[in-house]
């Protein structure tokens, strides 16, 4: 009799604690889905924000909207969209380089086809790495004429500088290489469509 009783109390007792542990676990992934599908929406939006600001950059620089760039002094109206940041350069190790390229053709346009190329790929969420790439040299180009390590500026006066590393162009760096490395293109993008193309497949680095 005792023999039969043991089992039927062990049975019953184990039951209830099986529920709860389903429950528990039921509970646990619920919650690890939100936050992954909370996390996917915050890096979708840091990524058409960021892309927003390459774009627009572009388009002001090229139709002079008046904002960065004055109406009537746009490339196609014949304006240099590096001259007046390029010429203007006035500290650190490459500034006589900086002046000597400013307003050249060759740097308009590589300058404009970043700019252009950079906020599509985020718009769009497609070829993350190459903009990850492309963007990280852009911004240290422009750390790099900034310089903010500098004090004074090469004509004694003083730099304004509010930090000696840390300023937007490093920031907008950093997010481009974390919006790569997290695949942010596959929520409000193409990222997913384009990772099936055949040539990307083939070749990761284009992802």
């Amino acid at each position: 009799m005792a023999v039969h009783e043991h089992p039927h109390r062990t049975s019953g007792f184990h039951l209830p604690t099986f529920r709860r542990n389903g429950s528990a676990s039921d509970g646990a992934t619920t919650a690890t889905a939100a936050t992954t599908a909370a996390r996917a929406y915050a890096f979708a939006s840091l990524r058409l924000l960021t892309g927003f600001v390459f774009l627009w950059a572009f388009l002001d620089k090229t139709f002079g909207f008046g904002y960065a760039t004055p109406s009537g002094k746009g490339w196609i109206d014949g304006g240099s969209p590096t001259k007046g940041f390029l010429s203007s350069v006035a500290a650190g190790p490459m500034e006589s380089t900086f002046h000597d390229w400013a307003g050249a053709g060759w740097a308009n346009w590589l300058f404009m086809l970043g700019l252009l190329g950079v906020g599509i790929a985020l718009v769009a969420g497609v070829a993350l790495r190459l903009a990850a790439v492309a963007g990280t040299a852009m911004m240290a180009l422009m750390w790099i004429a900034e310089w903010p390590p500098a004090k004074h500026l090469s004509d004694g006066s003083l730099s304004m500088s509010s930090n000696p590393f840390a300023d937007y162009h490093l920031i907008y760096a950093i997010v481009l290489i974390a919006l790569a490395a997290a695949g942010a293109g596959a929520t409000w993008g193409l990222g997913k469509l384009w990772a099936t193309l055949p040539i990307v497949r083939d070749h990761t680095w284009l992802r």
